[in-house]
């Protein structure tokens, strides 16, 4: 199969790599890409937004499968756009349409959806800017913690808690009335606040069934022990200890099949990732959050973890066969390390040069997210979060060990990584 992949992060990285193992792969473009996908197919200088030139390149290249990495052309109708061509509805997308989109690019309409089908979440309420008496109201005698949600897509930036009244209704005007995240906070939904512990549950759907392909714990706070800003993520381990059968069935059972339900009775035609972000509240799943694609870094962690052949349960989500699969892991233990740049995530420098990715690691790998090649072709810094590295163990303690073995041999210019991810697992 001729597969086009979307996206140039971390997550694209890993994709690539494990569709480079398929049996079934004739040949891989990545669209943009970065220097570590171009190990594994080709890259073209498209963005992944740019839905024109993302349905002439499927038509040029004669591609059989699209794979989309990040949710910003989900959320804007890359799905739709190709199946209204004609000549590419041959095409299986890996990405749920707009409509399906929705469940990520709106956090009223994933709250609404919820309560619509009786999936356990967090209580909310959500307010527009006409609304402000009301919602200034609302924060200012909601109990404490109290969460606030830009509605619309933030780059992850949207969600913040807040320890007292005052700051939120600080934090509540700046996104509302003074746009903070323009347009994505245009509405703000106020939730209250879960305690727990977090996971992911990745499922692949296929319009009508699904299947879990895997689960992650991941750390967003910069600091160690958890504390300091809110991140992208500094790394994930998978399995997590604590999501055991019981507790898998749990989510199953309360969350994905009447997720998978509910979008049947809404007439949405799901097919692709649903990344589901939960809260293990005393061994009880509570929905966080969907996203409508792959995580990042989990995605770094559940690939490596997955035993089957990722473009065989994607073909089986174009003929909606999934139920038909088994879906199988490796035994071991995996963790997933992230190197950042200095100041993130608040301002850094970028075009550093890394030393030692010309090392071998033939044990680990390593995925590039935030890099490029400079006018020398010398590998440099391009983002916040800078790569990842994947380590497998006998427990999570010996996979974050190699991961960071392999870390101290990677240096750039303000270089920083957790030393601790996974460390209440240890």
């Amino acid at each position: 199969m001729r597969i086009l992949l979307l996206g140039n992060g971390g997550r694209e990285h890993a994709l690539a790599w494990k569709i480079s193992q398929s049996k079934l792969l004739t040949s891989l473009y990545i669209a943009p890409g970065n220097p570590g996908t171009a190990k594994f197919g080709t890259n073209l200088s498209i963005a992944a937004s740019d839905i024109p030139a993302i349905c002439k390149a499927c038509e040029d290249l004669q591609i059989d499968m699209v794979i989309v990495g990040p949710e910003d052309p989900l959320v804007k109708g890359i799905a739709d756009a190709i199946q209204s061509e004609p000549s590419l509805q041959h095409i299986i997308v890996i990405g749920p349409n707009k409509s399906g989109a929705q469940l990520e690019g709106s956090k009223d309409f994933s709250k609404a959806f919820m309560q619509r089908h009786g999936i356990p979440t967090a209580s909310y309420a959500s307010f527009e800017a006409h609304q402000w008496e009301e919602a200034r109201t609302y924060v200012l005698n909601h109990s404490l913690p109290v969460v606030l949600k830009a509605d619309g897509l933030a780059a992850g930036k949207g969600v913040i808690i807040c320890e007292s009244h005052q700051n939120a209704e600080d934090t509540l005007r700046q996104m509302l009335l003074e746009k903070q995240f323009g347009e994505a906070s245009a509405k703000v939904v106020v939730e209250s606040f879960l305690t727990g512990i977090e996971l992911s549950v990745f499922a692949l759907l296929d319009g009508k069934n699904y299947q879990v392909i895997g689960h992650a714990k991941d750390y967003k706070r910069i600091g160690e022990g958890d504390t300091g800003l809110n991140t992208g993520g500094m790394g994930c381990v998978s399995p997590v200890p604590f999501a055991d059968a019981d507790f898998l069935k749990k989510v199953e059972e309360r969350v994905i099949q009447p997720t998978v339900k509910g979008l049947q009775e809404e007439g949405i035609d799901y097919r692709g990732f649903l990344f589901v972000g939960l809260m293990n509240c005393n061994g009880e799943p509570y929905v966080i959050e969907y996203n409508c694609r792959m995580g990042d870094p989990e995605t770094e962690v559940v690939m490596p973890r997955l035993q089957n052949d990722l473009i065989e349960l994607c073909k089986h989500v174009g003929s909606q066969t999934i139920i038909q699969t088994n879906i199988s892991y490796y035994p071991e233990h995996f963790a997933t390390v992230m190197a950042v740049s200095g100041g993130y995530p608040g301002s850094f420098e970028k075009s550093k040069k890394i030393a030692g990715l010309e090392l071998s690691f033939p044990n680990q790998h390593l995925f590039f997210a935030g890099i490029q090649s400079n006018d020398s072709g010398e590998l440099v810094t391009s983002g916040g979060r800078v790569l990842a590295v994947t380590s497998k163990g006998n427990s999570i303690s010996e996979a974050v060990s190699e991961s960071l073995s392999v870390l101290n041999q990677i240096c750039f210019e303000g270089i920083f990584y957790r030393k601790d991810i996974g460390y209440e697992f240890k």
